[in-house]
Parts: C-alpha cells; structure tokens; sequence
C-alpha cells in the first residue's frame, strides 16, 4: 500500500449536502424537493441559456484563462481595478488556494464554529493548527476571535453572512475588529450570501480600499443560480492575489462558466425576482414560526436555521417522507436545529405545514 503523505490521515472527506438524484435512489422517493442545500429554487436567468447557445462554437477552445471579460464588468461594477479580481472554480478553490498560498505547518488559522466547514480542511491540508472559537449568541465572536491572536496567526476565516446560522457583523463591529487585528494576519470575508443582506448594509468592498490584508470571496452559486457551473471571485489587494494567482491552475474557470456570470450580471429583473421571493418567504417563516412559538434564527442569506428541539435525523426523516430534504444541523453541531434553504413561495408554505405537523406531533 502507497503510504499518503503526513497529516492526511486526520482530515475527514467534507461533508455536503446530498445531492437530491442521490437521494431520490436511496429513498425510493421519486418527487422531492432540495432545501438543503442553500441553492437557488428560482433557477438561473434566462439570458444564460442564450449566451450558451451563442458561444457552442467556441466549446472545443480552451476558456479564456484570465476571464477578461468577465473582469472587467465586476472591476466597474465594484469600482476597483482588474488587478484586484481573481477568479476560481466556486469558492471551494478559492478558499483551497488561499490556505496553498499563505499557510505553512507552522501557522495557525482562526475558525468561527459552527461556520463553513471548508476553512478547516484547507487548514489541515497544509499540516497547520485550526483554531476554533465558537460563536457568540449564534454570531460570529469577533472579541474572542481577536483574544485567541498568536504569533502563529496567519489567517483569520470569517463567513458574513455566517453559514448556517444566517448572522452578519454590524458595520461598526466588523471595522473595529479589522483594526485591531495585526497587519501581518490575512483576513478572509467569505461573503457568499453577501447579495441577500438588506440595501442599508455597506459596501464592504470599500474595505479593500483600507486595508491591505483582506481578501473578499464572492460566488454567482448562490443569488444567480449558477451553482453547477462552479464559478466564484475574490477582491483584494494586487500583493494578495500575485500570491494566489502563483498557485491557481492555468485555466480553473471553464467558458460555460464565464458567459453564464457574464450573462447573469446583466439580468436585473432576475435578481430582483430571487431577492423580493427572498424577502417574502423570510417574512413567511417570521410570521409562522412566531404563531406557533418556534424559535428560530433571523437570516440574512438564503436559509433559516430552526429550532425544533428534537433529534435532526428525526426531522430530516419527516421531511424526506413528506418530498423535501432539508439540512440536519446537528452535523454543525447544533443539535435539535435543522437549516431550510429558502424555496418558492409554495415549496415555502408546504415547508410550514410539515413544521407544524412535526412540532404538533412532538410536544
């Protein structure tokens, strides 16, 4: 037997959502709906299917591995230069790339839990030191974070809006802790969800203009629907991103990839569609669960994390029986709370009505 190389004999294989062909073969369950994994239930734009049709001669060609087009509409609409975009296969790679560029076996990295578990197998891969800080009231802990700050800090891992939770940092907070942690420590926003906050949120890209030791991840999987085309940026200083770009495969981002953000960007009437369904079904979920004294998280992605005060596997099994997967967040840690991800506004409605029959059944 090829004996692995040190220190991969502790990782464990992630852990996603199962993918709902998957489960449709174990469960015998033909129609079933996936709300488990934070996608979107409204597709994608419809200019994508066009501007795919438009480039099928262009299929047999290697992509454009610098994604120019593509850079230069995110570079005005963010108004930073092209030099400050990167670009990845989701933000899987990016977060695996950030971890090949920065992090040594001698490093430690802070990881806010529960939160995105990716943080902490990059963290592994490089034979580094996870530093786990729980969170706070189910926020990230931005007090603890910086009280756990050693010499060996290299990177600080922060998902705003945090995943599964659905909990941002307030402006204020979010730019103290930048300021009060040392230079020399790379801080990673990983703003997948980022769309979803209200409008009266800032814009934390003005953060890169600040600051030379954070770097922003954003993603088309989630507001765009463009999950299985594997596409994500990141935003940051010229000095962070020559590192990064040493480590990125030559060509990451595949054409079908490229025109489908390229695409989505220019579809304002989608986005607006994904974000007033958001902002309604939330709502819904508000209104419900209060009636029925459920508690519940209040989210600013595209998901809420529910209280239900019995074993997850047990509702996960109720739902599944009922043509719905849903997320057991005990595999967060969060035993007794499952995570819905937002649906139509019918999928939302049949949602509830499993809630209250699970809950009824139960008390």
């Amino acid at each position: 037997m090829i004996k692995e190389r040190a220190g991969l004999d502790i990782i464990a294989p992630y852990k996603a959502a199962k993918n709902h062909e998957a489960v449709k073969r174990e469960s015998g369950i033909e129609n079933i709906v996936k709300l488990a994994g934070n996608e979107n239930r409204l597709g994608c734009s419809e200019n994508v299917i066009k501007i795919i049709e438009k480039h099928k001669e262009q299929f047999s060609f290697y992509p454009d591995m610098n994604c120019t087009i593509l850079k230069n509409k995110l570079s005005t609409i963010h108004g930073m230069k092209e030099d400050n975009l990167v670009f990845g296969n989701g933000s899987f790679e990016l977060i695996s790339l950030i971890a090949l560029a920065y992090l040594e076996s001698t490093d430690e990295s802070i990881i806010s839990y529960p939160s995105f578990g990716w943080y902490k197998n990059v963290t592994l891969q490089m034979n580094a030191e996870p530093v786990i800080v729980p969170l706070k009231e189910f926020t990230v802990d931005t007090t603890a974070i910086l009280n756990s700050i050693t010499k060996h800090t290299k990177i600080i891992w922060i998902c705003n809006p945090n995943n599964p939770t659905g909990t941002i940092l307030k402006e204020r907070e979010l730019k103290e802790f930048i300021q009060k942690v040392p230079d020399n420590i790379l801080i990673v926003l990983d703003e997948a969800y980022i769309d979803f906050v209200e409008s009266d949120y800032f814009d934390t890209v003005s953060l890169i203009k600040e600051n030379k030791n954070i770097i922003l991840l954003r993603t088309f999987s989630k507001l765009y629907g463009l999950a299985s085309f594997r596409i994500g940026y990141g935003i940051a200083d010229e000095d962070i991103l020559e590192k990064i770009n040493k480590v990125r495969l030559p060509i990451n981002v595949n054409l079908l990839a490229q025109k489908a953000a390229e695409a989505s960007l220019e579809d304002d009437k989608f986005k607006n569609l994904v974000l007033k369904n958001n902002r309604d079904s939330l709502n819904l979920y508000y209104t419900e669960l209060d009636k029925e004294g459920i508690k519940y998280v209040r989210s600013n992605g595209n998901f809420i994390l529910i209280y239900l005060g019995i074993a997850g596997a047990v509702s996960e099994k109720e739902f599944l029986q009922n043509g719905i997967m849903i997320r057991n967040a005990s595999e967060f840690g969060l035993d007794g709370w499952i995570r819905i991800s937002i649906g139509t506004f019918e999928e939302n409605e049949k949602v509830i009505q499993v809630l209250k029959k699970i809950i009824h059944t139960n008390r």
